[in-house]
């Protein structure tokens, strides 16, 4: 049974490095590839068989325990769990600030005590010990991961009023959600024109105080001088072609596991000249992983980009954080790019081969 200390996160990609050699996010499987190789007087090409030795990117089940009651479970990279929990909470309207989360355990299910620990109670009592011996068996085909939480009360009565089962799946950031109203909630609250007065001012002084050059270098353009006198400027400004290139650039460097494995997203954002990255299978993961890591060293982050494409829930996380600019290598679907003009989110997709295409925001 492995236990993490509850202090140890992983704030940037090198911690997370050293986090990763005790959870391991790869391992090693024996393939067969079938391909055609050109010949050299251009004929009929001819096929090959090797066998080979593959990555295959860690793929584990996260049981997410809140005060005892068991809430969900994500099928998630098993890293960077703290934060991960934190976005995921505050995603789902359990959590406001960081703080409300008091303590945090994360155990690995490695033994049989240790499965039986976490399985007793989900047993029905005319189960029998055939049965019982059966599930064990079947659950030991999969890594898993029990994340006990922790919450004040004030977050606790919000579980209670809203409790439910979710059986999270793979790239799908609804899974479980039954109800309209919960997959499809009203944002108002959230909108950008909410930003404190101080965070508006700073982001207005940042903008009027910086001619072109300094904006294009800083990878921002200036449209406060297209702006009314009287109007809120409530977003951070519109992030340059030559700037996201730019992240796209480094992301494409740091994106360690995938270039493992080839199965991974990621979700990144800038802070000064230091990328900060957060991998996961699942987009919305790697989200919720920056969404916790922004919450829990309280720093404003004006875009973040994505290796996958833009679809709702992504839209829905960034709105709920104050992301100003959500920005993809893929498309976003027509319900995100809607949400994202309701509710004042800067949305960009198709961030690849020295093009981006701006859907709102412009």
């Amino acid at each position: 049974m492995a236990k993490f200390n509850t202090q140890a996160s992983a704030v940037d990609m090198s911690e997370a490095t050293v986090e990763s050699t005790v959870t391991p996010l790869s391992r090693a499987h024996l393939v067969q590839k079938h391909y055609y190789a050109p010949t050299e007087s251009g004929g009929s090409q001819q096929a090959y068989i090797e066998d080979q030795s593959a990555n295959l990117v860690v793929e584990a089940a996260i049981s997410i325990i809140i005060n005892g009651i068991h809430y969900a479970v994500l099928m998630a990279s098993p890293y960077q769990l703290e934060y991960l929990a934190i976005g995921f909470l505050f995603s789902e309207g359990l959590i406001q600030h960081s703080h409300d989360l008091l303590d945090w355990e994360v155990t690995q299910l490695t033994d049989m005590a240790s499965y039986q620990r976490f399985t007793q109670d989900s047993m029905d009592e005319n189960d029998t010990a055939g049965s019982f011996e059966q599930t064990l068996a079947q659950l030991q085909d999969y890594d898993i991961y029990v994340v006990e939480l922790t919450l004040n009360q004030r977050s606790h009565q919000r579980i209670q009023a809203q409790r439910r089962q979710l059986a999270g799946r793979t790239g799908c950031g609804m899974c479980g959600i039954t109800g309209l109203t919960q997959a499809l909630p009203d944002l108002s609250g959230y909108k950008s024109n909410n930003h404190s007065q101080e965070h508006f001012q700073r982001d207005l002084e940042r903008d009027l105080k910086s001619d072109l050059e300094t904006n294009l270098a800083s990878g921002f353009h200036d449209k406060s001088q297209n702006q009314p006198e009287n109007s809120v400027r409530n977003k951070a400004a519109m992030p340059s072609f030559d700037y996201l290139l730019q992240i796209r650039a480094q992301v494409d460097a740091t994106q360690h596991t995938h270039q493992l494995t080839g199965a991974v997203h990621a979700a990144a954002t800038m802070q000064g000249q230091h990328l900060h990255l957060f991998e996961d299978v699942g987009r919305h993961n790697a989200l919720d992983k920056l969404i916790g890591w922004q919450l829990r060293h309280k720093v404003d982050v004006d875009c973040v980009v994505m290796t996958s494409r833009l679809s709702i829930e992504l839209v829905q996380k960034s709105i709920r954080s104050q992301i100003p600019w959500l920005v993809g290598m893929s498309a976003p679907t027509s319900t995100a790019v809607c949400v994202a003009e309701r509710y004042g989110l800067g949305l960009a997709g198709f961030l690849r081969d020295n093009r981006v295409t701006y859907y709102s925001g412009f």
